[in-house]
């Protein structure tokens, strides 16, 4: 007779995966109130080593070509089809769903990951623009990435909403710093194996799990920061007034469907910065 391997849900910060410099954790119950797992609680120096991670991994990625990163997130959609078995039982345990239920939950979130991984190459083609202009000048609109993002899961989705968080962010070469629904966040650390074994950078997603309450002041209040995403937030409004400290840009909660297959061109945009550039047509 053998003990099974219990496995302890770590954090996901720059490619590894450290428990929190804390030492704390938390337990997670089933949908029947039966202990689960034990879960890393992310500590105030775990927000800054995410952020630390995320900036020093924006300027490589946003620097991939747009095929690449496309063709890494649709790595991540190959990766998630083949560990279904894994990420079926976890959305079952979690949230009580039967089979069908949960095979569909991963359906959606494979879909958005192929869906998002098509856009990579196609947003300046739909969203960018040739301006008129009077005088022999080219003037031309493009999006950019914005920087780091920090963003929180919906508190209600044990996967897709968590899906529908990272992908608009980091397909057009932002990178993110995600905390983790607090009851259902087990899919969404596995989700860090995926990445990690996958061919996104380190430090391109970074993963917490714990208190949004507690940790979502240090995130939004980080000046290294430079959007936010409140979808999961239970304080948005304050959170948007501490933003505003250090003018981030703000994707306010509720903004957008979330548990959708497919994502939204907007989502992205959103997370983007429109720059104008002057260019002296040829003679």
């Amino acid at each position: 007779m053998r003990l099974d391997v219990k496995k302890t849900y770590k954090l996901f910060i720059g490619g590894k995966f450290p428990r929190s410099e804390s030492g704390r954790s938390y337990q997670v119950s089933d949908s029947k109130g039966k202990h689960l797992a034990n879960v890393s609680l992310a500590s105030r120096k775990d927000v800054r080593d995410a952020v630390s991670a995320a900036r020093s991994a924006q300027p490589g990625w946003a620097g991939a070509s747009a095929y690449n990163r496309g063709q890494v997130l649709y790595r991540i959609a190959e990766m998630l089809e083949g560990r279904r078995d894994q990420f079926v039982a976890e959305i079952q345990a979690l949230t009580g769903k039967t089979a069908k239920q949960a095979n569909a939950e991963l359906d959606a979130a494979i879909d958005s990951w192929v869906w998002h991984a098509g856009w990579t190459d196609k947003i300046d083609t739909v969203a960018g623009s040739m301006n008129p202009v009077a005088g022999p000048f080219f003037n031309i609109s493009t999006n950019q990435p914005t920087g780091v993002v920090g963003a929180f899961a919906p508190q209600d989705s044990a996967l897709v909403g968590f899906v529908n968080t990272i992908a608009p962010a980091i397909v057009s070469g932002n990178t993110i710093v995600v905390v983790t629904s607090e009851k259902l966040s087990l899919p969404a650390l596995s989700f860090g194996e995926v990445l990690a074994t996958s061919d996104v950078p380190g430090g391109v997603v970074n993963i917490l799990s714990g208190k949004e309450s507690e940790l979502s002041g240090w995130l939004v209040g980080h000046m290294d920061v430079n959007a936010v995403d409140l979808e999961g937030a239970s304080k948005p409004a304050e959170l948007e007034l501490m933003a505003a400290d250090t003018v981030k840009r703000v994707l306010r909660k509720g903004s957008y469907e979330r548990l959708g297959s497919s994502g939204s061109l907007q989502h992205i945009l959103e997370l983007m910065e429109l720059k104008t550039v002057w260019h002296p047509k040829g003679h």
